[in-house]
């Protein structure tokens, strides 16, 4: 998966869960929840855009780290709606998996990213 399939792979992820939201009943206790939800999974396309400009390697790794914690903040909220049972698993369970595979896509470039990082200083050493 190449920069711009993920960027668009992002962005759906943030559509779903506006769509998923917006489907939601009024209640104060789903409010929150759903702000919060709204406000990280925005955020790990927003992010992952802004690694994609940085400045050094060391800038794109924070960014990326950034980028991982949102999207595993998406699981934690999308996680406290299913089992406090304020929604229907079935609208929850297609959103989770995308949340899981974001956060290991991620997890895994951030760490390839900090591998390379760690082989490019020990070239210059030499």
């Amino acid at each position: 998966m190449d920069k711009i399939e993920l960027k668009r792979r992002t962005q759906r992820f943030a559509i779903d869960v506006i769509k998923f939201v917006e489907e939601l009943p009024p209640k104060r206790s789903l409010n929150v929840l759903s702000n919060q939800l709204l406000r990280c999974s925005s955020s790990v396309g927003a992010n992952y855009r802004s690694a994609c400009k940085g400045k050094s390697t060391a800038d794109f790794i924070n960014k990326i780290v950034i980028v991982e914690e949102e999207a595993d903040e998406s699981i934690f909220w999308l996680e406290l709606m299913e089992e406090s049972g304020l929604v229907d698993v079935k609208g929850v369970l297609p959103l989770k998996k995308e949340a899981n595979e974001l956060t290991a896509i991620f997890t895994a470039i951030g760490k390839t990213a900090k591998a390379n990082q760690r082989n490019a200083k020990s070239e210059i050493k030499k």
